[in-house]
């Protein structure tokens, strides 16, 4: 079958794409090359997989890119994003065009195919807001939820805050209304913070693998807020586990939405990953603080009842082994990040 991948040069597409062309799929990647590391990823996809993936350097603003690329795709993995609250901010039209455009975009290509492609997004737990209602208890390393023991469940009111926050939410919307209207087979991952191998993290996004790339390099890090801000933490590994649960379940489950994260069971501060690194490195962090930035939730926690129920899914990676990964990976591929 054949799968497209856009955005398949970027951490989760190539990880997922190598996973998908170990399993004997044709595989197209639909990728811009504009976010670092992804060059270096496409050269270690094609010299690993060579003659089972296809890479196409196109961007997903431009319709005819989508509809070449999707054409007779069985499956559509929609990863392709602006990925930073930070850069919607500075530059919030690029931010739609990418995020709400492009997805208008790829959904269309979909609609347009014979294939009857399943149609899966990733999303975000953004689309939540910034969740002020919530009552958050602060503690010496972390925020905790004062109620919510499970987490942020799917039916948590939307709520965009920030352009990022706003055009990724609009793309949530579209896929889920495309299977409404017009029938696709589409998913929607709300994914809470996703962490491991060929992730080229920085200060914006991907915040678990920068700290983890600085302290190998020495470099200080710069923590926006106080450093108790708790994600639920997810490997990469876990994730690419549900997407392939999912699709095979499209017909059941399509127009649906689920959060997919760690779960209350692995989570981390930013405090507590600085000490857990400090174990790892055998020394001090150089890091400092500064102010918040907008959009940011003390506490994000994914309720992942719904999907861990329909598709008898957990994480396998807790967050220590997770982490010890991730670290490892970097360690081995120092020459990467020169």
């Amino acid at each position: 079958m054949k799968v497209l991948i856009t955005g398949g040069a970027g951490f989760v597409g190539s990880n997922l794409a190598s996973r998908l062309a170990q399993e004997g799929m044709d595989i197209v990647i639909l990728d811009n090359l504009s976010r670092r590391g992804t060059e270096r990823n496409i050269d270690w996809l094609l010299g690993k997989h060579p003659g089972s993936i296809r890479f196409i350097e196109g961007d997903i603003r431009n319709p005819e890119a989508c509809s070449k690329a999707a054409a007779d795709a069985g499956i559509i993995f929609h990863l392709a994003a602006q990925v930073a609250v930070t850069t919607s901010v500075t530059d919030p039209r690029n931010d739609f065009e990418v995020n709400a455009l492009g997805t208008f975009n790829m959904l269309e290509a979909a609609r347009g195919s014979s294939a009857d492609p399943v149609f899966l997004l990733s999303s975000t737990n953004k689309v939540y807001g910034g969740m002020e209602d919530i009552e958050v208890v602060e503690g010496d390393e972390r925020y905790r939820f004062a109620d919510y023991p499970d987490g942020v469940g799917e039916d948590r009111p939307l709520d965009f805050h920030s352009p990022y926050g706003c055009s990724k939410g609009c793309a949530d919307q579209y896929v889920r209304d495309y299977s409404r209207i017009y029938g696709l087979r589409t998913l929607v991952f709300r994914m809470s913070c996703i962490y491991g191998p060929r992730q080229f993290g920085n200060e914006d996004q991907g915040w678990v693998a920068h700290f983890l790339i600085s302290g190998m390099k020495g470099n200080p890090v710069t923590i926006y807020g106080n450093g108790k801000q708790v994600r639920d933490i997810l490997h990469v590994d876990d994730l690419l586990d549900a997407y392939l649960e999912g699709v095979k379940r499209a017909d059941e489950i399509k127009g649906e939405v689920f959060n997919v994260g760690g779960g209350p069971d692995n989570t981390l501060s930013l405090l507590e990953l600085i000490s857990l690194m400090e174990e790892l490195y055998g020394r001090e962090m150089n890091y400092s603080f500064a102010d918040w930035r907008p959009g940011d939730q003390p506490v994000y926690i994914s309720d992942t009842r719904k999907v861990r129920g329909r598709f008898g899914w957990k994480p396998k990676y807790p967050v220590r082994k997770g982490i010890g990964n991730l670290h490892s990976w970097i360690t081995e591929n120092k020459g990467l990040f020169a």
